[in-house]
This record gives structure tokens, C-alpha cells and sequence, in this order.
């Protein structure tokens, strides 16, 4: 079993050196993937737009600057995005940051997309939220080609290059892993046609989580891909939107339970959400290091030490 924290944004109130003594902590503990989500503007409800799962002014971090800040003060810990919101950022620069990430990291890159929720985050960029889907499956060919192809020439329906480079290559090359979340039919097709490994929502039911994973695994066959060579890996926990979130994180033998279901699920990655346990009760970085230290020991002592997995 392999253990991924979500990085807290709010761990910017304590200064940047707070953020990087827990990205270190998070490393020293022995985790092996550090992530972080995407958001760069959340909207207010307005007249015909909802109110946000979020605040509007919840602190998020820009999610790849942060990981690069991350990239320099740690040496083994993996470095990825859960997700990063595709379809609003143009491809081709989002193919040339995590190769720079990769290159600055020593191959410790990993790619997690998603195409996202809020629609006025697309306005907001310039993007058009109604065909992120269709934009998402070309944009992650298009990435893929601008790390292994020494000349780029691609002709898709939204984006198009001809006779372009892009250098230097990532370490990883076109092994850099791309990983997709979500839990939509549209989003598991996806997984099994083009990603190395799934980043899944909190599934309770092991029924359900066993018709998502087969699923995966029939699109993957289909498209002449070996479905054993994607990876799996799931939150622990929900978003920490209510009580039942933000308390989930305050009781360790209800997290070291969880893991040991997800895990009998089949999932070779379960990811901690940090934020949600700032939520808990745990409201300073000290506080959150020492919590995670406590959880890590405890799911390491249940679930056992990584193994070799997919991406």
C-alpha cells in the first residue's frame, strides 16, 4: 500500500516557511506522494449561479508553483496534482510546467486531471466549460505527444501543432504518469482508454467501488491496453464540506478502518486529505505533522509498507 497526502493550502497563514516544514514532515514521515488540488478563482453565487461547494474565499495555493516550491526542499517524495482542471488551462504549457517539474524534481512528476465543477472558474479563464470533456481526452494526447516526439505535428479537433519541439523531455518521458479522477461514466472510460491510474472519489460501498474498477478494466481492454498496469487509488475520506468530514480525520481507528476496506477494494494508493484534518481540530502546522505522523504509523502498522504499483 502506498500513502498520498492532499497538501493543505491553509498552510500558507503560517509563512512560507511552514509550508515548506511540512512538506518536508510529510516526506521525514515517510509518505510517498504529496499532491494538491486545483482551483484558482472561486466564484459568489449570483443570479442564475449557485452557491459553491467552497467559500469564495477558501485559500488555495496554485497548485503547480506550489509543487515546484515543494520539489525544492524535499529529495524522494512524490509530487502530483489531484486533481489539476484540465480543460481550463491551455495544454501545451501545462506539458512544458510538469516536464520542468519532472526535470527540477528528478523525475518525481505526476500528472492528476480532472475536467472540474465550476463553470464560472471557465468563464473566468476564457474557457468553455460545455466541452471541457471532449477537450480533455485531446489535451492529455497532446501532452503525452509533447513529452516523447522529438517534432510535434497533431491535428485534433480543439488544438492542433505543426512541426513544434518541446525540450528538455521530462525524465520520465512519456512514462510521466497521467492519472484521472472522478467517478462519472464519461470519467472511467477515460481512465481505462488514456490514464495510467485512477484517482477515485471516496466510495463507501465495496460493490460499487468492484463495478467502477471492472469498468476501467473493460475500456481498457477494448483499447488494446493492459488493464493490470493502471493504477488505483482513493481519498479516505469525503471533502470536508460538513461535520461528518471535517470529524472523520479526529478519530484514527475510524481512518485506519477505512484504509483497510479501501485496500480490500483493491486500491494499491489511499490519499489523506491534510485540509480536512486542519478541519478536525488540528489547526497549525505542528499540529497537522504530528497528526499525520500518528495516522501514518497506525494505516503502516494495519495495511503494511508500499508495494511496487502501477505509475
Amino acid at each position: 500500500m502506498k500513502l498520498s497526502v492532499e497538501f493543505p493550502s491553509v498552510a500558507y497563514r503560517e509563512g512560507p516557511a511552514a509550508v515548506a516544514r511540512l512538506a518536508q514532515a510529510i516526506e521525514r514521515i515517510g509518505f510517498d506522494q504529496l499532491d494538491i488540488f486545483d482551483h484558482v478563482v472561486m466564484g459568489y453565487p449570483t443570479e442564475g449561479r449557485d452557491t459553491s461547494i467552497y467559500p469564495p474565499k477558501m485559500p488555495i495555493m496554485e497548485a503547480l508553483m506550489t509543487l515546484a516550491y515543494a520539489a525544492a526542499v524535499t529529495e524522494r517524495i512524490g509530487l502530483g496534482t489531484e486533481v489539476l482542471v484540465l480543460p481550463q488551462r491551455e495544454p501545451v504549457l501545462v506539458a512544458k510546467q510538469l516536464a520542468t517539474l519532472d526535470t527540477l524534481s528528478g523525475g518525481r512528476a505526476r500528472l492528476g486531471v480532472g475536467v472540474g465543477w465550476q463553470a464560472s472558474e471557465y468563464q473566468a479563464l476564457g474557457e468553455d466549460f460545455n466541452n471541457r470533456g471532449q477537450r480533455m481526452d485531446e489535451a492529455i494526447k497532446l501532452i503525452r505527444a509533447y513529452w516523447n516526439e522529438g517534432q510535434v505535428d497533431f491535428q485534433g479537433d480543439f488544438y492542433r501543432a505543426e512541426a513544434m519541439a518541446m525540450e528538455p523531455k521530462p525524465p520520465q518521458g512519456g512514462n510521466l504518469p497521467i492519472w484521472v479522477g472522478g467517478g462519472a461514466p464519461r470519467a472511467l472510460k477515460r481512465v481505462g482508454e488514456l490514464a495510467d491510474g485512477w484517482l477515485a472519489p471516496a466510495i463507501e460501498a465495496p460493490e460499487q467501488a468492484a463495478r467502477m474498477i471492472e469498468t476501467i478494466r473493460g475500456h481498457a481492454e477494448a483499447a488494446g491496453r493492459d488493464p493490470e498496469r493502471i493504477g488505483l487509488q482513493m481519498m479516505l475520506g469525503m471533502p470536508p464540506r460538513d461535520d461528518a468530514g471535517k470529524d472523520f480525520y479526529g478519530d484514527a481507528s475510524r481512518v485506519v478502518q477505512r484504509a483497510n476496506s479501501v485496500a480490500e477494494m483493491g486500491f494499491e494508493w489511499i490519499s489523506l486529505n491534510a485540509t480536512a484534518i486542519f478541519q478536525a481540530g488540528f489547526r497549525s502546522v505542528d499540529a497537522m505533522i504530528d497528526k499525520l505522523g500518528e495516522l501514518h504509523q497506525a494505516i503502516r502498522a494495519e495495511v503494511g509498507a508500499p508495494a511496487q504499483a502501477a505509475g
